[in-house]
């Protein structure tokens, strides 16, 4: 490990270099000031460099950074009011600045940073650790010396909730791990850690007038051998082995790390669903008596609930709560609120008498009830519930801020009412969605939120008005780890996406740009293979894009990655490509069946992982299409022709090369142009129940020489079982024999989601990705 940092030192050194060129514009610094300038006055920081400080409520700005001092060399900068020497980091208070803000002057002459309070102090010093990455290296020196470039920056954030939240309860993470990603959070100044410490598949916070929580919450049988919605419920006999807590002495360490590092922890204990963990361990709380297991996976639907038909519920909740603050110095306390399934307490003589004495007019209205009788405890106690935005549903709490998840939608209805808001929609915000094409990524959650998605997040939609718009606090990045299950992966999934994010909630709009970003990018990655941090690497994988040239009638493929500057290289046969094969220049004309494999190269280096793609010629290759039934608006492909590109989807239905159709089938008659001896016809579709999209009932196919007289050419059934994996599958229809110009396929929708869906009753899609004829 010491060899690797040493050769990671000096690439960190070579790094230097490179940022004291006469390229000042290319800084690595990230999220960007929002006002820098450089100079070539350098500054020269060495282990007898002095912090000079006099005001000693400014202290505590320097102490996460003095301990790193520490961890590069075996002692800290010595700190004084009256230094001897010159050339030293000078801390002074200017009570003009934000809360926030800082002014880092970096010259020959010595480091000088102005604040008016500690939070300042330390974001400057950050932004100082960035400038001289070579303080991120462990090791046990006696002595230093690093020139940084000098620089005049004055900056302050633009959001004051700039945050990441991290699912443990679906997977566990330990308490250094924990700690360590708040060490990363806060090299990008993210000042807020939401915690998401309780869901049905585990308790993770020690409660001690509630002991069971952990001893039987905390625990579920283990199935990480399994997918993660392929897992059978716990049987009788089996034994609980999986899983893991912090305890309350845990719990203060890391809120007390975190302060240090001026990054709120914001715990989330979830109600009044996803609480099956707790209810394993207290049934009595529920509505029916349980008896209750922790969920090991993505069983569909849950239904277990906390019953609000009994106050001791209620007490059972505050006594938890009291705990829970009694830990957490946060003003905000997250009570969860969302996908509360309301099944139970239809059934619930009890729940059905409280909205009969309380007036409501149905279970929305009794969760709201929930959800205002919980606020009111936390008020009296001084703190202010923030909940997923389902709980605007049944009224709000009078003095709830809301979390918009599902969508900008529910912040905006928040703001306009006067509710403070955070945004994080899944649109932008999830980070357990694929970031790079599947075929090259980890499994992960059927979504796709590439760094440039993240990169163009805006917390405040444009139909806010001024007044409106003070109500959004800022916005965070989300970690939800069904998929998730070791820190190696956390780390990957979170960054570097959520240096994007911390630039989108720090740097101002008119300062912002995404060509400039993705070469800081590309730079600070050094520091973080200094650090040790796993972060994925998909910006610089090749996609592909099949382009249909409507004049001569022919297909070319295009090539690209998020990061511009990098070098693609490819084949033709299959092979592994390296700067040996063909550079990429422009489109690829396809004029015959190719299996092509790409990758990026950066400085002559291997960026990203291999990308391949089959392109399959056959007869109705970029063929003309005549549908009965457009595709949906949201789903249409990316050209006229997707579905006769020869280019096959992967498992991300938002890739371009799926066309989507709601509740409706695919019925389309594709022109040969001239008669064809044909054998089969091959349909390609997608199945993720997850994401309420299903393989078809059948594909039926039909013969013309005119296009006006059709005559049945074959069927082929789905005999696969709607409540199967999620997978991609080709349909063949045998149709040997068959002279024909025109061929109609019809491709049968299921209608509707089955009733054991968790959105049964909805329309279901179909997605196809391509129609091959032979």
């Amino acid at each position: 490990m010491k060899q690797l940092h040493m050769l990671l030192f000096v690439g960190s050194l070579l790094f230097l270099v490179a940022c004291n060129n006469k390229e000042a514009d290319k800084t690595p610094l990230i999220p960007l000031p929002n006002s820098i300038n450089y100079h070539s006055d350098a500054f020269v920081l060495t282990n007898k460099t002095e912090i000079v400080i006099e005001q000693a409520d400014l202290l505590p700005g320097i102490e996460a950074f003095n301990e790193r001092i520490a961890r590069h060399c075996k002692n800290k900068l010595k700190i004084t009011d009256n230094a001897l020497s010159k050339s030293n980091i000078t801390i002074n208070f200017n009570g003009q600045l934000p809360d926030e803000g800082y002014k880092l002057e970096v010259g020959s002459a010595g480091v000088t940073v102005e604040s008016s309070g500690a939070k300042g102090v330390y974001y400057a010093l950050q932004t100082f650790l960035q400038m001289c990455p070579e303080l991120l290296v462990d090791g046990e020196k006696n002595q230093f010396s690093y020139a940084v470039k000098g620089a005049s920056i004055e900056d302050s954030p633009q959001f004051a909730w700039r945050g990441m939240m991290l699912d443990v309860s679906r997977h566990f993470f330990t308490k250094e791990e924990v700690m360590e990603l708040i060490d990363y959070l806060a090299f990008h100044k993210i000042n807020v850690f939401h915690w998401h410490l309780v869901d049905d598949q585990g308790w993770r916070i020690e409660i001690k007038k509630y002991p069971k929580l952990t001893e039987v919450g905390a625990w579920r049988v283990d199935r990480e051998h399994l997918p993660w919605n392929a897992r059978p419920a716990m049987q009788a006999g089996e034994k609980a082995t999986y899983g893991g807590y912090y305890t309350q002495e845990d719990i203060k360490e890391v809120v007390a790390y975190a302060q240090k590092r001026f990054i709120t922890v914001v715990p989330e204990i979830e109600m009044p669903g996803h609480t099956t963990s707790s209810l394993a361990a207290y049934p009595e709380y529920s509505c029916t008596g349980g008896p209750f297991n922790v969920v090991p996976g993505g069983l569909w639907p849950i239904t277990d609930i906390y019953c609000a038909g009994k106050d001791e519920t209620f007490l059972f909740i505050e006594d938890i709560l009291t705990e829970v603050m009694e830990l957490f110095p946060s003003k905000y306390i997250h009570i969860g609120g969302d996908e509360a399934n309301k099944a139970e307490w239809e059934k619930c003589a009890k729940c059905q008498a409280r909205i009969k004495s309380e007036k409501l007019a149905d279970e929305h209205a009794l969760q709201s009830y929930f959800i205002k009788r919980v606020e009111k405890f936390l008020m009296a106690n001084d703190r202010v519930l923030i909940g997923w935005d389902e709980i605007l549903e049944g009224g709000l709490a009078p003095n709830a801020t809301v979390m918009s998840w599902r969508g900008f939608h529910g912040g905006i209805e928040a703001a306009q009412s006067g509710h403070d808001v955070v945004m994080t929609p899944t649109s932008h915000c999830y980070f357990d969605y694929y970031q790079g094409p599947m075929d090259t990524e980890p499994v992960a959650f059927n979504g796709y939120i590439p760094l440039e998605k993240v990169y163009q997040f805006n917390p405040v939609p444009a139909e806010l008005s001024a007044e409106s718009a003070k109500h959004i606090l800022g916005g965070q990045g989300n970690l939800w780890t069904e998929h998730v299950p070791t820190k190696e992966h956390m780390q990957y999934m979170t960054f570097p996406r959520m240096a994007a994010m911390a630039e989108a909630l720090w740097t101002n709009a008119e300062t912002r740009n995404w060509n400039d970003f993705t070469t800081r990018i590309g730079q600070i990655t050094q520091s973080y293979d200094v650090m040790g941090l796993n972060y994925a690497k998909s910006m610089y994988t090749v996609q592909f894009e099949s382009v249909f040239n409507a004049r001569n009638k022919t297909i070319a493929l295009e090539l690209n990655t998020e990061i511009s500057e990098a070098d693609i290289y490819y084949t033709l046969d299959g092979t592994p490509p390296d700067l040996t094969a063909i550079h990429y220049s422009g489109a690829i004309d396809i004029d015959s069946s190719v299996e092509v494999v790409a990758a990026s190269f950066i400085n002559g280096k291997q960026a990203g992982k291999d990308a391949r793609v089959n392109f399959s010629l056959h007869l109705a290759t970029a063929k003309p299409l005549k549908y009965e039934k457009q595709p949906s608006d949201n789903y249409p492909g990316l050209t006229d022709i997707t579905l006769v590109n020869s280019l096959r989807g992967s498992r991300n239905f938002n890739d371009g090369n799926w066309q989507g159709f709601e509740g409706n089938d695919l019925d389309v008659v594709i022109d040969l142009n001239k008669v064809e001896d044909l054998t089969k016809v091959t349909v390609g579709c997608l199945h993720q129940t997850g994401s309420w999209i299903f393989l078809p009932q059948q594909v039926k196919v039909q013969t013309s020489l005119d296009g006006e007289l059709f005559a049945e050419a074959g069927a082929t059934i789905n005999n696969i079982p709607l409540q199967s994996e999620d997978q991609m599958m080709d349909f063949t229809v045998d149709i040997s024999g068959t002279t024909a110009r025109y061929v109609k396929v019809t491709v049968v929708n299921q209608g509707m989601l089955p009733p054991w869906h968790g959105a049964a009753g909805s329309k279901a899609w179909l997605f196809v990705d391509e129609i091959i004829v032979e």
